[in-house]
């Protein structure tokens, strides 16, 4: 089987949809791919944000919560979410993150220079250079992400010996690694673990890794659970099929399909334009609209 060579999405969970939508279309430059619900909790949102042209491996997912239910950041949470710039244009990103007053600092987290801050509700992001160039300087996708596993140890496990993410060499105390895709998406696993952490606002809830179709998600599938692993059944989310695992760190683990994508439902010039319900809810469609706060579009 072919390791996994990129990540597919990362969902976290934030407040006020509005202010969710403004931030990372105004502010991040993000389309506003998919206006849906929580299959699990119908009455949230489900906001999916990318590329303009809905790229996969660009994707980053929300649950707009209205609750002010503020999370705790700590172990079995996926940590600092970095995204991926053109070359040379680290600098602008920095003068335009501080024109929005936000606190912006210039660390090396990823093994070079990266811009940390932090979204309108709490959640941890960076800026990192790839190594192409571009017309503009737009987003072109994840860079990455920090794991902040409770098991270090036995996340890198799972990365490297079943996924087949390769260990890089970095100065620090962290593990580094990288997946095997074009992409090279880079995950590091902090060392030590922090205390337990505890979903809500400001938090991320889980990642998920990209697999090409039904027929790979099922071998993924039988090889977790031949590992050991408590995977769940394969769920059905409209623009793709996804299995979920506890890594032995803790971190919630998805594995997604690329297809049937974001246009399945929509035309992609149109993409994110309307609520979009999944056939179990249309029924309650006058429900949901009544009880979703309006987006402004």
């Amino acid at each position: 089987m072919e390791p996994i060579k990129r990540i597919h999405h990362i969902t976290a969970i934030v407040g006020d949809p509005n202010e969710n939508l403004k931030f990372y279309r105004d502010v991040l430059g993000l389309r506003l791919i998919k206006q849906t619900v929580n299959f699990d909790d119908p009455g949230v949102y489900h906001l999916y944000f990318g590329d303009h042209n809905d790229t996969p491996g660009t994707v980053i997912t929300f649950f707009p919560w209205t609750n002010d239910n503020y999370g705790r950041k700590g172990s079995g949470q996926v940590g600092r979410i970095a995204f991926r710039v053109p070359k040379g244009s680290l600098d602008s990103w920095k003068e335009h993150l501080i024109a929005q007053d936000l606190e912006v600092e210039t660390t090396q987290l990823f093994g070079k220079s990266t811009l940390e801050f932090d979204d309108i509700h709490g959640l941890e992001l960076a800026i990192v250079e790839g190594e192409e160039t571009a017309e503009n300087n737009e987003i072109v996708g994840f860079h990455g992400s920090v794991l902040l596993s409770r098991n270090p140890a036995g996340t890198k496990k799972i990365l490297t010996d079943l996924m087949g993410l390769t260990e890089l060499e970095v100065e620090d105390q962290n593990d580094h690694f990288e997946t095997v895709g074009e992409e090279k998406h880079h995950i590091i696993t902090e060392i030590p673990p922090q205390p337990r952490g505890r979903f809500g606002i400001g938090t991320v809830h889980h990642i998920a890794w990209s697999v090409p179709n039904m027929e790979v998600l099922k071998a993924w599938q039988d090889k977790l659970m031949g590992s050991g692993f408590g995977v769940t059944a394969v769920r059905d989310r409209n623009y793709f099929n996804s299995i979920y695992l506890s890594e032995k760190g803790n971190v919630v683990f998805e594995f997604a399909t690329d297809d049937p994508g974001f246009d399945v439902d929509e035309d992609k010039d149109s993409l994110g334009a309307a609520l979009k319900l999944p056939e179990q809810y249309e029924h309650r469609r006058e429900e949901y609209e009544t009880l979703l706060p309006k987006l402004d579009i």
